[in-house]
């Protein structure tokens, strides 16, 4: 299964991230979709997954979860807008880890591209940064990567452009 996975659009969905994911089995978005309308893009375009994140309004918290916890094949996946990263996770993921004891732990929220492995939580730890215009990233990014079995591969960073540009 391929997945496409991207974070903080913040109502701004670039055009060629429909190429970059036209070959994803699934897209997950991270939280801080911004808008109704990108998600409903996503969404028409591929299998949708995805959290809210503190920009979004009620119309998307009311269709996203704060948290998505979910097997594909035999891996288990966390799935949450604001979790801090490897070290410095918030008491509530810290909480989340020690009871799901997921594989991966996905976020967004940083606006930061990291890939990493946690040991203490024995986790890969994604965070694809920020597909859209706001805040303070200078590239626009995104992944995409294969779930095979029990395991992550062919993980690629995508880069989408300069912030502020309509890439």
């Amino acid at each position: 299964m391929k997945i496409g996975l991207l974070s903080d659009t913040h109502g701004h969905l670039p055009e060629v991230v429909f190429r970059h994911f036209a070959n994803c089995d699934e897209i997950w978005h991270a939280g801080d979709f911004g808008s109704p309308e990108v998600a409903d893009k996503l969404a028409s375009f591929k299998p949708l997954r995805g959290v809210y994140g503190n920009i979004d309004g009620n119309q998307i918290r009311q269709r996203f979860p704060e948290e998505l916890i979910f097997e594909i094949a035999q891996m288990k996946f966390l799935i949450t807008h604001i979790a801090g990263q490897p070290g410095r996770y918030t008491a509530r993921i810290q909480q989340l880890l020690a009871m799901q004891s997921p594989h991966v732990l996905i976020c967004g929220h940083s606006h930061m591209l990291k890939v990493m492995f946690d040991k203490k939580f024995n986790l890969l730890y994604l965070n694809p940064g920020a597909a859209g215009n706001e805040g303070f990233h200078k590239i626009k990014t995104l992944l995409r990567f294969d779930i095979l079995g029990n395991k992550l591969s062919n993980l690629e960073v995508i880069e989408l452009g300069k912030r502020g540009t309509s890439q």
